[in-house]
């Protein structure tokens, strides 16, 4: 399998995130991908593809702010990392916008993802990351895109969720124009991905699958319930299942299966794998009881299936037992 990152990924690093009601240490720390490099061995830098695959599914407007926030912020006199303090939740209309603090609520969703002079350029080298697996797979491979930041609770206009591009998505629509018919995307992390189910939300060439937490008791919270299955042309191509915490291999395999046999029937021309490793039993953000083991045993079951598979990096905050997980993920396949 081949395995893809640049180092320029490491260099978004946050020192902290407004989380739970109090100032926290940043979760989503760059060690994330040594700890899985370390795991992995010898990997292999993306090409530059350019900005044109990433405008294909974020809005102008948005990677603009992407690009050009830290410097409004400090030209504002602000310190430390941008981070917005006011959202608009009841109209969110698309007005001329100058004062960065109203940019930052208009293209962010929370509080835990802020904005540092190196965000662009991380950002940007994990979309051209996603791109090379991608392409790879396409050619006749096996790859695993080491994506960092995380990306599937990216919409095409707003950050969150410590994401800033949506490399599933981004992954999704390269495909499509390489020549893809159809595309699936299986999303396995605790959280729900909200941007990934907005982007494709009414398009029917995209099918967006994805287990995750309850949203009755997990962030995003709004988003990801049972009733969510697409409109127009994409009704019917987004299937939620949300999971109870404290879920184990069973009940997650189980649902998993679902997936599958809904991916199976939409009869997809590649998979795209969202894998989050914060499913694992003692991440320090999430309450299910996967354990290092039972991620071959979900990586088989997706192999088994005989499409071809890129898988992307997502969540995965303990940081000591990330790369055994990851690596045991990959074996499977």
């Amino acid at each position: 399998m081949r395995l893809f990152f640049d180092p320029r990924q490491r260099a978004h690093a946050p020192a902290r995130e407004f989380h739970n009601g109090g100032w926290t240490p940043y979760a989503e720390v760059p060690e994330r991908v040594d700890a899985i490099l370390a795991a992995l061995g010898p990997v292999e830098a993306p090409a530059d593809a350019g900005e044109a695959p990433i405008l294909r599914v974020h809005d102008a407007g948005y990677i603009d702010f992407l690009k050009t926030a830290y410097d409004r912020w400090v030209a504002a006199g602000r310190a430390g990392d941008v981070i917005a303090y006011a959202w608009p939740v009841v109209r969110r209309r698309d007005v001329r916008l100058d004062r960065i603090d109203a940019l930052a609520g208009r293209y962010t969703m929370d509080a835990v993802t802020p904005l540092t002079a190196d965000t662009w350029t991380s950002a940007y080298w994990n979309a051209q990351t996603a791109l090379a697996a991608t392409g790879a797979v396409l050619a006749g491979g096996k790859a695993f895109a080491l994506c960092r930041p995380p990306g599937h609770h990216a919409g095409a206009d707003y950050a969150g969720g410590y994401c800033h591009l949506n490399t599933a998505a981004i992954a999704a629509q390269a495909a499509r124009d390489a020549g893809c018919a159809r595309v699936a995307i299986l999303d396995i992390d605790y959280h729900h991905g909200n941007g990934t189910q907005d982007i494709f939300w009414d398009r029917g060439d995209v099918f967006y699958a994805s287990l995750h937490a309850d949203p009755a008791t997990d962030f995003p919270f709004y988003w990801g319930h049972t009733d969510e299955v697409g409109e127009a042309a994409g009704e019917g191509t987004t299937l939620n299942l949300p999971l109870p915490q404290g879920t184990r291999l069973e009940g997650f395999r189980r649902a998993q299966g679902q997936a599958l046999e809904a991916i199976a029937r939409f009869a997809p021309d590649l998979l795209v794998v969202s894998f989050g490793a914060d499913t694992w039993e003692g991440d320090p953000i999430s309450k299910f009881a996967l354990t290092t083991a039972d991620y071959a045993v979900l990586a088989r079951d997706i192999a088994a299936c005989g499409w071809p598979v890129v898988t992307l990096m997502e969540g995965g905050y303990a940081v000591d037992a990330l790369g055994a997980n990851v690596a045991s993920f990959l074996s499977g396949f």
